[in-house]
């Protein structure tokens, strides 16, 4: 069976690798709580899917990728919390039926913006709507002006600091520096126990598996190679007639929702959503994940995310006061040593490894010049 236009043969096998190690060995291999960890760390993979899209074809680098993982984290979040704030839950409260911290702070009656979080329907659709209307709006403000560049990743993550600040100051309605704790079920099943820990892992693999799948449309459709021209030569694109914020507006706007949803998924997985997740410096680790990873890799991106929380998980447990100091050398590494991530690494030094072994196992190979007989020519397309 032939694989969708949209998938060369190495998106297929990188899909494969991918399914086997998060479906087979790693639910196999790992008890519930590292299993668990792992889960958590696939949600970053979410947001660097996204940064592939918005940083690595388009060009945009954007340090407040935290503030849409936030907001899909708090839209489940404040779900989660209405359902675990029934009036029987709450009833030693002076006004049962609203979350605790409003009512420590002297709120009696729900937010108005508070009430369509009462709906399951109403929620999923405020995680993909709300982070990418505010990434539109945002979007639309500075690239119809032309800004771009480190003047747009200086206000993402000025944007960052300032969602912080508000969701910290606003107590009674966000839970404050705290955040939104204590959830407990989703529309009655309780989402603590060990088989649900599970459930969710696999449920998370399954909607990553199809924000891979649309990004490489995205990718290999002429949106992705507008996207590419857009970034090495951006005058060119607008003099041939297309509208260069527009095509970075949609970027910028996809790689919201993709961070929301991981946001989404940290909460069910955890439990919980704070402010600390929102700042600029959890951004910042973000575009690391990428940059580790490769920022022109989907595939690398995901790995970057995975291999960097585990150093991250690592480190903290056994050197809990060098974990920062750690990150920004591999930071700096990575720009300096290997610019393409690990999977430029791959592409650049393993792969050909591979194709040279494989190329020696063919029968009737010429060994005199390494090439196969009946080979075309380099750049050549096969039949």
């Amino acid at each position: 069976m032939e694989s969708p236009r949209f998938l060369s043969r190495s998106d297929v096998i990188g899909l494969a690798a991918l399914a086997v190690l998060l479906v087979v060995i790693l639910p196999l291999s790992l008890d519930v709580f590292r299993l668990n960890l792992v889960a958590k760390y696939l949600t970053y993979a979410f947001v660097a899917l996204g940064l592939v899209l918005c940083w690595g074809f388009g060009g945009i680098l954007s340090l407040g990728q935290g503030v849409f993982f936030g907001l899909g984290g708090y839209c489940m979040a404040m779900y989660l919390k209405l359902e675990a704030s029934s009036v029987e839950n709450t009833k030693i409260q002076s006004t049962p039926g609203i979350p605790d911290f409003m009512d420590w702070n002297q709120i009696t009656q729900l937010p108005l913006f508070w009430q369509p979080f009462h709906s399951l329907t109403l929620t999923v659709l405020a995680i993909l709507i709300v982070p990418t209307v505010f990434a539109y709006l945002v979007g639309a403000a500075m690239f119809k002006r032309r800004v771009g560049g480190v003047y747009f990743a200086i206000i993402t993550q000025a944007i960052a600091a300032i969602c912080t600040i508000l969701i910290i100051g606003q107590q009674g309605y966000t839970g404050g520096i705290n955040g939104i704790t204590d959830l407990r079920t989703l529309k009655g099943w309780d989402i603590r126990p060990d088989h649900a820990k599970v459930v969710l892992y696999f449920v998370e693999v399954a909607f990553l598996f199809g924000c891979i799948l649309l990004a490489l449309f995205v990718r290999h459709s002429k949106l992705g190679r507008i996207l590419v021209a857009m970034r090495e030569k951006e005058d060119r694109v607008r003099f041939s007639g297309y509208s260069v914020a527009n095509f970075k507006i949609f970027a910028f706007c996809l790689a919201a929702m993709f961070a929301a949803i991981g946001g989404a998924m940290f909460t069910l997985n955890v439990g919980f959503m704070s402010p600390s997740f929102v700042g600029i410096v959890p951004s910042i680790e973000m575009v690391i994940y990428t940059a580790v990873g490769g920022r022109l890799s989907i595939f690398g991106a995901i790995y970057g995310a995975l291999l960097v929380n585990l150093a991250k998980t690592s480190l903290s447990e056994s050197f809990p006061q060098l974990w920062l100091f750690g990150l920004g050398a591999l930071f700096i590494a990575v720009v300096l040593i290997f610019p393409n991530g690990l999977a430029g690494i791959w592409r650049d030094n393993v792969q050909p490894l591979f194709g040279k072994l494989i190329s020696k196992r063919k029968p009737g190979s010429d060994h005199g010049n390494g090439k196969p007989f009946g080979s075309v020519a380099d750049g050549a397309p096969a039949e």
